[in-house]
């Protein structure tokens, strides 16, 4: 019987209440049985007279009234603890008295019935109301020893001291009694604090788990997926129920590998569902059933990151150079300007050639290098691209002196694309000269192909040539700065591409479709 009471009001918890209603119940069963005794016998208890039978029953017949309205209003009406408490108290301290009386005093040991009384309200009540109710009792207890004396003529020093003695108890019983119930409560408080604390830290884990980029398993001894997190069913296409053994048996022959013997070497495996390659860590568990915690990595994932920190850092690096460079550069490529106004014969002419030409290159590098360090500096916008396209194109094919049967266009759906202006016009540029470097410059050797994309709110755009295509083991190395297949290209066109459309929130991949190269613009429509 606990309770836990608030600073500045009488708001008991569920606990106390519960509590209060345990100790009307033991009330109203002590109510029954002396309820029952004087209605079946008067002197059951051996220390009642058949003279005082009616008034014990119409005593006890209140005193049942009484804790059975005690219990009603505990269920019933979740008010005024304290109250109901006290008028609980008093009703027994009134009817043990008077049962000590008809008992013969103390030594009837009728008397313990008040210290189990003020035990459960010392459990249950509040503060100094426990002191209150054991000086009720005393003062009960002490009235009646002195009525007695005085009924009698016989005032016994020994009984008085017996009496003082006993009361004595009542204050210690009621005193202990709350001691006790302040230390359970202290305890309860901190043990639900810590059933909160742990149960937030399991759903923030939950949560933390769930939102990793790696895989988490908890596989039994058997193979059998207790436990899996989405990245791990989505890596090795794993449904529920399912065993290790069904998804990859290479991670099934690394888990009994481990088994047999734990170590820290990492596992390659293979996922025939997803195609994906993956690395799998093992880490044994403290659980009962030993458990062991599986961590996937995706092998793609990490290659792409290393990737893209070693393109950062060689941008970084590029555009520093390109800084440096340029001035110089400019310098050559205006002495070469005003030697080439002096004829000093063939040879002179073609070495001349030689150092503009490559002037020229590296200027377009050094353009393209500063280019790449402004993506960052987007300012998207809804562009038509039924009336960009067909410009685009009469510029392009007047810049490169080309046919007009060269570059085909088909354009259905919205096509209206969420880019930056220039960035966009610089991403064409590079890739219309790719798809020409490597077409045969025939009637719609190039197409710009416009189409929505299967994802509401996006289009694409594609680039295809009717070239060779691109070598399977190039594939990979596309996109990379400085790669070429071209001896006069810079290696830079596509790499830039690429980085400007991630910049407006686009994606730049090569399609393996067809003879020819295909390169996929895919971009939002709406929601600039």
């Amino acid at each position: 019987m606990l309770s836990t009471p608030e600073v500045g009001a009488e708001c008991f918890s569920e606990t106390h209440w519960k509590s209060l209603r345990y100790f009307n119940l033991y009330r109203f069963a002590v109510a029954s049985l002396l309820f029952f005794s004087a209605l079946l016998y008067p002197s059951a208890l051996l220390v009642l007279t058949p003279q005082q039978g009616l008034l014990h029953l119409l005593l006890a017949s209140a005193y049942l009234v009484s804790t059975a309205l005690t219990v009603i209003l505990a269920y019933r009406h979740r008010q005024h603890a304290s109250m109901q408490l006290t008028a609980s108290v008093m009703v027994d301290v009134v009817v043990v008295t008077w049962l000590i009386h008809v008992g013969g005093g103390l030594g009837s040991g009728l008397g313990s019935m008040l210290l189990v009384t003020l035990a459960g309200a010392g459990l249950v009540g509040q503060g100094r109301l426990v002191l209150f109710y054991a000086a009720m009792a005393t003062l009960a207890v002490l009235f009646e020893q002195s009525y007695r004396a005085t009924l009698h003529n016989d005032f016994d020093a020994a009984g008085f001291f017996h009496t003082g003695i006993f009361c004595a108890g009542f204050f210690a019983v009621a005193v202990s009694a709350r001691l006790l119930a302040r230390r359970v409560i202290t305890n309860e408080v901190l043990a639900r604090q810590r059933g909160v604390d742990l149960n937030n830290q399991t759903v923030i884990s939950q949560r933390v788990i769930e939102e990793m980029q790696d895989g988490v398993l908890v596989l039994s001894r058997t193979g059998q997926v207790r436990q899996s997190n989405p990245r791990a069913r989505q890596l090795l296409a794993l449904h529920g129920g399912s065993e290790v053994s069904e998804c990859s048996t290479e991670l099934m022959q690394g888990f009994v590998d481990w088994c047999r013997d734990p170590g820290d070497e990492d596992a390659l495996v293979s996922v025939p569902a997803s195609g994906m390659q993956l690395r799998a860590r093992f880490v044994g568990t403290a659980s009962t059933e030993n458990d062991v915690l599986v961590f996937l990595e995706d092998i793609g994932r990490l290659q792409e990151q290393a990737r893209q920190i070693k393109l950062a850092a060689l941008g970084r690096l590029t555009a520093n150079i390109a800084h440096e460079i340029r001035n110089p550069l400019s310098a050559i490529s205006h002495a070469g300007e005003l030697l080439r106004e002096e004829r000093r014969g063939e040879l002179y002419e073609r070495l001349l050639r030689i150092v503009l030409d490559n002037t020229q290159r590296l200027e377009r590098i050094v353009n393209d290098i500063l280019e790449l360090g402004r993506r960052d500096r987007s300012y998207r916008e809804r562009i038509d691209l039924r009336e960009v396209l067909p410009s685009f194109i009469e510029e392009y094919r007047v810049k490169e002196n080309l046919p007009a049967e060269v570059v085909g266009l088909e354009i259905s759906g919205v096509a209206t694309l969420c880019f930056d202006r220039s960035h966009f016009h610089r991403v064409l540029w590079n890739l219309m000269g790719n798809a020409l470097r490597h077409s045969q410059r025939a009637a719609n050797s190039i197409c710009l192909l416009v189409c929505d994309a299967p994802a509401d709110g996006q289009l694409e755009l594609h680039v295809i040539d009717d070239g060779q295509g691109v070598d399977d083991t190039c594939r990979e190395q596309i996109f990379e700065p400085f790669f070429t297949t071209h001896h006069r290209g810079t290696g830079l066109g596509l790499y830039i591409a690429r980085e400007l459309c991630e910049a407006n929130g686009a994606q730049l991949e090569l399609q393996k479709s067809g003879p020819g190269a295909d390169f996929c613009l895919l971009g939002r429509s709406v929601g600039c």
